[in-house]
């Protein structure tokens, strides 16, 4: 894919750091298949510029960081006839769970400015970043339970690492959102600032770390996440407990509850 003409991701470089900016503001920043697939391209792209890139900073357009998973899509996924299947592999929900280990693996320290609602594999993608600053406007929610699936996009992983197993078991169960007060507290977030002043800040931290030895950076992205358990392997794991709930009468009523905004009517089938 050319990253030159990107329809919703775009880049903005600056000396040695680079933004990356998501681009659906009317949906959330909601993740489609061709949406995922452009930010995969575009984290391979920056990869590959290492180290005239040296560090990253990840942020949403409008008033959403990422909604994760666009409902609408999941909708015609659940409908669509397995017989009429294009041939290829579908670039959802698998890749979109595969952004959290991309996100970890490529060279540079990703900064998530986190500028509104973070929900499902958009808390994936927040909590795989390596620093996550905040908006006032900030909201965190492991929403999947309520679609009636299971964390995914590395969140069952990454979530307990940083607020430990009660907390995050709490977020998995109840699918409630958090501010960003409550976040700060718990320790997702590193810092709120002032909406107005979020990508300034977010931007000043990455040209701090732009600054250190590229290659001693590197290292250390690679020492600090190496104390987790391999996230490719977790990825693994929950597409499978997923594969247990997909697809399910509850899951079909989840997705059409939220596209027709009522209440969902759950009956364990």
């Amino acid at each position: 894919m050319d990253v030159t003409n990107l329809q919703y991701i775009s880049l903005d470089r600056n000396d040695h750091v680079t933004v990356i900016t998501l681009r659906r503001p009317d949906k959330l920043n909601a993740l489609t298949r061709e949406m995922t697939e452009e930010l995969h391209n575009v984290l391979d792209q920056v990869s590959r510029e290492f180290p005239a890139t040296r560090a990253i900073v990840l942020v949403g357009s409008g008033r959403g960081f990422c909604s994760g998973a666009d409902v609408a899509d999941i909708s015609q996924r659940l409908h669509e006839d397995p017989t009429t299947k294009p041939s290829r592999q579908s670039t959802a929900p698998s890749d979109i769970m595969r952004l959290a280990p991309h996100i970890r693996e490529i060279p540079q320290p990703v900064i998530a400015a986190v500028n509104g609602v973070a929900a499902g594999a958009g808390l994936g993608i927040a909590l795989s970043c390596d620093i996550r600053i905040g908006s006032e406007a900030a909201r965190f929610t492991s929403v999947f339970v309520k679609r009636s699936l299971v964390p995914d996009a590395g969140v069952s992983q990454l979530l307990g690492a940083l607020v430990g197993p009660g907390i995050a078991s709490e977020m998995a169960l109840t699918g409630n959102i958090y501010d960003s007060r409550w976040a700060l507290e718990k320790g997702l977030l590193n810092e709120i600032v002032p909406g107005h002043e979020l990508l300034k800040r977010a931007e000043s931290l990455a040209q701090d770390i732009a600054a250190n030895p590229p290659l001693a950076v590197k290292a250390t992205k690679q020492l600090m996440n190496s104390h987790y358990a391999n996230l490719r392997d977790i990825i693994e794991l929950e597409h499978s407990a997923n594969e247990v709930v997909r697809g399910t009468a509850d899951q079909k009523e989840a997705v059409q509850a939220f596209l027709e905004k009522r209440k969902p009517n759950f009956t364990g089938r």
